[in-house]
């Protein structure tokens, strides 16, 4: 678009935006540039954000889901090494996806193209109002509670405390991923490394134990191993939970540096490394810890720490503060750009699809996310919500990958730089179907269906919101645009070809 043209625009915006610019013989590149996200992720930064979303706080605290489900050792690590697999093989079809489609908002621009406006709709929806602002905040409440519990030795600390404590860091990452791209991505990067420095410690500190001949724990490891078909399948439930962010450098497709070179390399780097993480992590504490041990300590790291590493012992759960931290980035990071992007194509207020003219963010979308997550702190116990909607999450992972074959034979002429082998998506797809039904069968609650309903009760707002666009609500939301506009020095984004 020429340079007059956006001008004009921005003058004519609302009647506002034109005396918050420069005059028109004051417009420079940079002001042309503040109505579109700019392309400031480069590889390691990609990386970064996956490994660091991927790597949280549950491979410090609590690995022990799995092997409560296997068993056994030798099936505990096998099952963690083969969920690294099926996470990859998902992460190839997202590649695929990404370089055909090359718009942010992750499933959310494949399901549009694959399946229509609806489906689209009601994967924001769910999305942006349920999975990631209480992710957001389950994570924040982690950190929360190893950040605090240095200061009340002997007790948990108080709920109170945890709770102001994560609605601190909240405002806090809010904050840095509304004022620049690029230090949210320094911010990644940074705490990125420090839970890959301690993960380096852990792992070399369990290959001097084994060296030093404490392999009883890594002998006969198949003895007692559960036959079970649903026991198994729950332990690649759990081991994929743990897997879960492989699929977040696709949310920020648009801001990528030549996103048909970076996103499948940072994808082919940063999930086979969590992987060889992962296995390395769990051999490293069965050097040093029985699986009854493993399964009855409440932060197995911890653990570990205060039996290897004393009296260093305090790096242990220094770094899982920092783990949790940039986990918590990088999903603030990502959630703002789906936001963003469902307000853009008009299936959430236009508002929320704003850019920032100084910043270059969209922080509308990021300030919505983040007062949701202190939304979702303040019920006692969310870990709940989230459980029961996981199912959701998956059968969206399993309708994309489908997206990916559907569209190989109705989109024949999109040009697909990475193209995989088709069985790989539809070996996700089941996966995917197991995953959605498997705690549903196993354990069939009212709840599940509650989650159902509130999916599709989206369809209540799509309808007069979305689908006929009544004036009315047109009339309401353009004075409350304005102000919101005027306030926070935004803009609206150039659409994306």
């Amino acid at each position: 678009m020429e340079k007059d043209s956006i001008r004009k625009r921005k003058e004519t915006l609302n009647g506002s935006v034109a005396s918050s610019v420069a005059s028109p013989s004051q417009h420079t590149e940079e002001e042309v540039k503040a109505t579109v996200l700019q392309k400031d992720v480069g590889l390691i930064s990609g990386i970064c954000l996956i490994v660091g979303t991927m790597i949280g706080s549950g491979i410090f605290i609590s690995p022990k889901a799995v092997l409560a489900s296997t068993g056994a050792v030798g099936p505990c690590l096998c099952v963690w090494a083969a969920c690294g697999v099926l996470s990859t093989l998902g992460a190839l079809c997202y590649a695929e996806l990404g370089t055909m489609i090359t718009k942010s908002g992750g499933e959310y621009p494949y399901l549009m193209e694959a399946y229509g406006s609806v489906m689209a709709y009601l994967y924001s929806w769910t999305t942006i109002m349920v999975l990631k602002p209480s992710s957001f905040a389950i994570i924040a409440l982690s950190f929360a509670e190893y950040a605090a519990t240095p200061f009340y030795p002997g007790c948990t600390p108080p709920v109170v405390v945890m709770k102001c404590l994560a609605a601190a860091s909240i405002l806090l990452i809010v904050l840095v991923n509304c004022v620049s791209v690029k230090l949210a991505s320094y911010v990644q990067n940074f705490f990125t490394a420090a839970k890959l420095f301690i993960i380096i410690v852990i792992v070399v500190a369990g290959i001097v134990m084994v060296a030093q001949g404490n392999t009883q724990n890594l002998t006969n490891t198949f003895e007692g191993a559960s036959t079970s078909f649903g026991a198994i399948g729950l332990a690649f439930y759990n081991g994929l939970w743990a897997y879960d962010g492989w699929n977040q450098l696709n949310f920020i497709t648009e801001e990528l540096k030549d996103p048909y070179r970076n996103l499948p390399l940072a994808i082919i780097i940063g999930i086979p490394l969590v992987s060889v993480c992962y296995v390395l992590v769990n051999i490293a504490y069965f050097s040093v810890m029985t699986p009854t041990e493993v399964l009855q300590s409440p932060a197995v790291a911890v653990t570990f720490g205060d039996r290897v590493l004393y009296p260093m012992s305090w790096l242990v759960p220094l770094f899982v503060v920092f783990s949790t931290f940039g986990a918590a980035n990088g999903s603030c990071f990502t959630a703002g750009r789906l936001t963003y992007v469902a307000g853009r194509e008009g299936h959430m207020v236009k508002i929320l699809s704003y850019i920032s003219l100084k910043r270059y963010t969209p922080s509308p979308a990021l300030i919505f996310n983040g007062i949701l997550a202190i939304f979702y702190i303040l019920p006692a116990d969310i870990n709940t919500l989230i459980n029961y909607f996981s199912f959701a999450q998956w059968a969206f992972y399993g309708l994309t990958a489908l997206a990916l074959i559907v569209m190989r034979f109705t989109r024949k002429e999109l040009n697909r730089p990475v193209k995989v082998p088709i069985v790989i998506a539809g070996l996700v797809v089941l996966v995917s179907c197991y995953l959605v039904l498997a705690p549903i069968i196993d354990k069939p609650e009212l709840e599940y269906l509650y989650c159902t309903i509130f999916i599709l009760s989206g369809m209540v707002f799509y309808f007069p919101f979305v689908h006929c666009k009544f004036s009315w609500t047109r009339k309401i939301m353009r004075p409350i645009t304005m102000h919101l506009q005027l306030l926070m020095e935004v803009v609206p984004s150039e659409k994306v070809e």
